[in-house]
Order: structure tokens, then sequence, then C-alpha cells
């Protein structure tokens, strides 16, 4: 591959918060981003190349994307693998990672089956298509569990813990209510349900797959309060030989995965240091923030070099790093002003990144911060400062 100008092109359905960290690490790479996303100004649009109005499943917006790029990826599992794989072919632009591994991943009953039938170790799962499926799987599975939208869901939306019987015909009607394209009329294919898993802490790999080759970023620690992901820690407290499995539980699902790209993949370290999948993003992921400051090459870096055909990059860790989600705190929805963001400056070896969205609502990733620590520093004490320092922020 060669450097020319004009530069190559990477066309990117999504243009959220990742795809604007995409678009600002393929800069340097000399690639241009283009983004199509249905709102107007989208956060990827101020350093993006441009962008295509229109929604991820809208044929002439993504054929659009298509025509104007050299290569085609995703931010966002809302993407049609059907109509990527049809415009791919009809317009010659590849399409990394494969909408095949999209398929697998876009829901997560197929997703669990796939990975089950690999080998992968997993939670114990059933397929739930009424109040009744779920109770009479739960006794199998005993209580409390985890009913999940089979589709859509994120950041917890469309997952429900189960604590008791009592909860399952609330619960499985709240899984309707959320699951895409599911109604009271017409429940098949809405949800499944996962053992809950007694775990010790939750990890995150973030995988690399380029062409000939595979890779690993550093395991990480991922907090969550609410379903929601709150901190990160790299290192992760956990043994060596903990992260060491998680590193090859990793490998295993690299090696299902089809097409080039960073996969975000999420583990349970449950009972005797067990290592489980939970789920996998086809994509950069929040659990990988971090990279950007934290290793000589980040996610984001990585992702652009591996779809557009060019070798990885390192993906070692420069120093232990952690990292805080920066979320709306206000009730009702209003413009964006965040304020107390002078003390993150004032902070050696902290940095602020600020995703461009114009409104605020309660949880809504508005940004995030980094902290890098000293070589040998522990990352509880990093911790407790980037906390300090995202408490400090505020949208009212």
């Amino acid at each position: 591959m060669t450097l020319s100008s004009p530069a190559p092109t990477l066309g990117v359905v999504g243009g959220g918060q990742l795809g604007r960290m995409l678009a600002e690490a393929a800069s340097p790479l000399g690639v241009e981003v283009v983004v199509s996303d249905p709102t107007p100004d989208a956060p990827a649009a101020p350093v993006a190349r441009d962008q295509v109005v229109g929604d991820f499943d809208d044929p002439e917006t993504i054929r659009e994307l298509a025509e104007r790029a050299d290569f085609l990826t995703f931010e966002i599992e809302l993407a049609d693998p059907d109509l990527l794989e049809a415009v791919a072919e009809e317009t010659g632009t590849p399409v990394h990672p494969d909408p095949e591994t999209l398929r697998i991943i876009e829901d997560k009953l197929v997703q669990k089956r796939r990975l089950a039938e690999a080998g992968v170790p997993v939670p114990e799962f059933r397929e739930v298509n009424s109040a009744d499926e779920l109770r009479e799987a739960l006794g199998d599975l005993g209580y409390p569990a985890m009913l999940k939208a089979r589709k859509g869901g994120y950041d917890g939306r469309g997952n429900v813990p189960v604590e008791s019987p009592e909860d399952v015909e609330s619960a499985f009607a709240e899984i309707v209510d959320a699951a895409q394209g599911g109604s009271q009329d017409d429940r098949s294919g809405v949800a499944m349900v996962e053992e809950m898993v007694d775990f010790e802490r939750e990890l995150a790999v973030m995988g690399c797959l380029g062409d000939g080759e595979r890779d690993t970023f550093p395991v990480t620690e991922t907090i969550h309060e609410e379903e929601i992901l709150r901190e990160t820690r790299s290192p992760a407290e956990a043994d060596e030989s903990v992260r060491e499995r998680a590193r090859e539980v990793a490998l295993d699902v690299l090696d299902v995965m089809e097409g080039r790209g960073v996969y975000g993949i999420e583990l349970f370290q449950g009972p005797d240091d067990e290592i489980l999948l939970n789920e996998i993003a086809p994509r950069p992921h929040n659990s990988g923030h971090w990279t950007i400051e934290g290793c000589h090459t980040s996610q984001f870096e990585q992702h652009v070099r591996a779809v557009t055909g060019r070798a990885l990059g390192d993906t070692s860790r420069r120093a232990p790093t952690v990292s805080a989600n920066i979320l709306g705190d206000v009730e009702e929805r209003q413009d964006a002003t965040l304020s107390g963001e002078d003390a993150v400056f004032e902070w050696p070896r902290a940095h602020l990144h600020w995703y461009g969205k114009h409104e605020v609502y309660r949880l809504r990733k508005m940004g995030h911060l980094t902290l890098v620590g000293k070589p040998d520093e522990r990352t509880d004490r990093i911790l407790a400062d980037v906390r300090e320092l995202r408490d400090g922020l505020s949208f009212r």
C-alpha cells in the first residue's frame, strides 16, 4: 500500500462518538473519513471530511457512502448486514468486519450459540418467547437470572434482571417493549435468558484482526453501575494467570469472527477464576477508550489500520491507565454545557474527550476522562483521582 493524494477514504456507517474518534485517529494515517448518520451534524461531523445524512438501513444512503469510499466499516450494530453485503458487491467497496460477523453478533442468541458451538466458554442460556417459557427456563437456570433483548440493547437497555418468580411477567413485558421490532402481538425471536454469573470482576479485551494478523490489547477491568460502564482500569486487578486466560478466550473468539477490524470482547471472571464470555461488539468499544493515551496504538488507529489493510500497530500499554465516563446528570433533556473542566486541564496526565453531542439527558455518554499513571503506580490510586475529577464535572 502507498500513500497518495487524494488520500484513501474510509466510509463509516454511524456518526456518533466512535465515528468521531475513528476520524481523529484516521487523519494522521493519511485516511479521510466520511460518515453516514440520520442525525444532521452528528458528533463525528466536525472532524470527518463529510457526512451523508440518512438512516443506518437506508439503501441510497449506504450506497452513496460506499461510492465515496475505498473501504467501508460501521460503528454501530444497527447497520444492516444484508444491505452492506449487497452494496459492497454492487460498488466493489470492501466491508470490514464482514457482514456475516455482524449477522452473528447483532442477535445475542445467535451470538451465544455460535460461540458455544466453537467451544468458547459462555454462561448457561435459553431462548424464551413467552413469559411461560421464561418461567420454565428459570426452573433450570435458577433465580436470579438476566433476561436480554436479542437485538438492539446497549448501555443496560434491553437487559432486565429477574430476581424471583413474581418478576417473570413484568420482566418479559419490559423486554418486549424494549426489543426493536418486538410487539405485544409478535413476541417470537425477542428474548433470551442467561444464568446470573457470580463474577469476581468484569473484564474486557479489545481483539484485533488484520490481514493475516491477530492480536489483543492488554486485559482491562471494567466497572459498571446500573448496567452502564462507568470506569476502566488497566492493568486489571486480577492475577497474571487470570489475565492470560482472558486473552486466550479472546483469541478463541477472534477465530470465529470474519473480517478485519477491532472487536470489543466483554468477559466475566467467575468463580474459581473461570473466564466466561459476556458479549462481543464488532467495532471499537467504550472499554477500550483508555488506549488513546494508554497504549502505543489506540483501538481507533488499530481499527483504521486493519480495515484499510495496513499492518497492525503495537498494542502494548505505555503505563497504568484508567478512564471514567462523563454521563449526563440532569433529569430533563437540555442543551449540553459542561462545567468544571478547568480542573481536568490542570491535572498532570489527565485527558478530556468531549463527544460533541448537542443535548444531554440522564446517563447519556457525553465524553470520558483518561488518567495515565506513572510506570509502577497502582491503578486503585489512579482510579480514585479520575473519579474525583469526573465527579467535579456537571451539566447543571
